[in-house]
């Protein structure tokens, strides 16, 4: 493995000649926005995305939106939802210490003595650590007690009045780690849903010739219940729906092959359903179709728990024929989230392929009456 000119990554650990720009994904990774404050990672996508669509918007719910016209063909809406799970600041103690209100779905086993960055209302980052009031030392019973997120607290190493001088209630915290390489693989906080962002400017980057309208859509607030998405949708009338995601591999021990949902390599996955949608069998063989012709690697996907943007796309105004392009990914909700290089490369090709192709079964989607 070497990096290659403007920061691409080439690896021959791997079958196939594969890259990836990651300068971009780390960048993408690695700048803060938790659901309902995206401002910072919203300005970088929209920097990233004008060079690649014919117009770039903003909608009242911070969604950027980016249109590339067609010529006659289906409108087809691409959704990444751009939020991060994080948390906002709930309270500072007389000593300075930062209680926490998460936002998104975390798990206390996670977080504690991790570090954090605190995005004050000043402009200033605060590098924190990320504790709870446990003792060193303790015995057997008090370590084998779960740790609760209400249990959680910050110390910045700063007094109250210094803290309050940067810091209010609201404030967003996220977690300070960078995105690397390992292996054939890529780490880092936030590929849920950093990743799917990254997937959707590059396959964007990679098209040819196509007749569909696309709506490349980089959602809000999609941790706290898929909220920009169904607004977007809702505004902009898709025929079709496609939400990119990441989803669940548990291909590491301790679990049977019948409950990994996914594993790393095998290549991007095909959702049939979630708890937030039933993919639209058609579209899903349209995918199946599409992968198969183009000897692009795929799995598919069946998600017991969880949902993705395509649940608020397909409930929008009369109904839209949705499904959802996932990208495997260990360790989700954590500061290690692990993605394949190759699966990123096949979810890559399978969405500039589907896009390229959509006018050709625009009308296949609907049900006769």
């Amino acid at each position: 493995m070497f990096i290659g000119e403007k920061g691409t990554i080439i690896t021959d650990q791997l079958e196939g000649a594969l890259t990836v720009n990651f300068d971009l994904l780390k960048r993408l990774c690695e700048t803060p926005g938790v659901p309902g404050r995206e401002e910072a990672i919203r300005k970088v996508i929209i920097e990233e995305m004008r060079s690649l669509v014919d117009e770039v918007a903003v909608d009242a719910m911070g969604n950027v939106i980016g249109t590339r016209r067609g010529c006659g063909g289906a409108r087809v809406m691409v959704a990444a939802h751009m939020d991060e799970i994080g948390f906002v600041v709930r309270h500072i103690d007389d000593k300075g210490f930062i209680k926490l209100q998460p936002v998104g779905g975390f798990d206390a086993r996670n977080l504690v003595a991790q570090r954090v960055h605190v995005h004050g209302f000043t402009g200033d980052r605060l590098l924190g650590v990320l504790q709870t009031n446990a003792k060193p030392g303790a015995g057997a019973e008090d370590r084998d007690k779960a740790a609760k997120l209400s249990d959680l607290f910050v110390d910045v190493g700063m007094t109250s009045e210094n803290v309050k001088h940067k810091v209010e209630i609201g404030d967003p915290v996220t977690l300070a780690r960078t995105a690397e390489i390992v292996g054939g693989n890529v780490i880092s906080k936030s590929l849920d849903n950093r990743l799917s962002v990254f997937v959707m400017l590059e396959a964007l980057r990679a098209m040819g010739a196509h007749q569909c309208e696309i709506f490349a859509v980089a959602t809000t607030q999609e941790e706290v219940g898929l909220r920009g998405a169904g607004a977007a949708a809702f505004h902009l009338q898709p025929d079709i729906g496609i939400a990119l995601d990441i989803t669940l591999a548990l291909d590491y021990p301790g679990g049977s092959e019948a409950e990994q949902v996914t594993k790393l390599g095998g290549g991007t996955a095909i959702k049939i359903l979630d708890n937030s949608l039933l993919c639209h069998p058609k579209l899903v063989r349209h995918l199946r179709d599409l992968a198969d012709e183009n000897d692009i690697p795929y799995q598919l996907e069946i998600l017991s728990a969880g949902g993705t943007d395509a649940g608020a796309i397909q409930r929008s105004r009369g109904g839209v024929p949705s499904c959802t392009l996932s990208t495997p990914c260990r360790y989700v909700h954590t500061v290690n989230e692990m993605a394949s290089i190759s699966d990123i490369d096949a979810s890559i090709s399978l969405l500039r392929e589907f896009l390229e192709d959509a006018h050709r079964r625009r009308h296949d989607y609907a049900d006769e009456a």
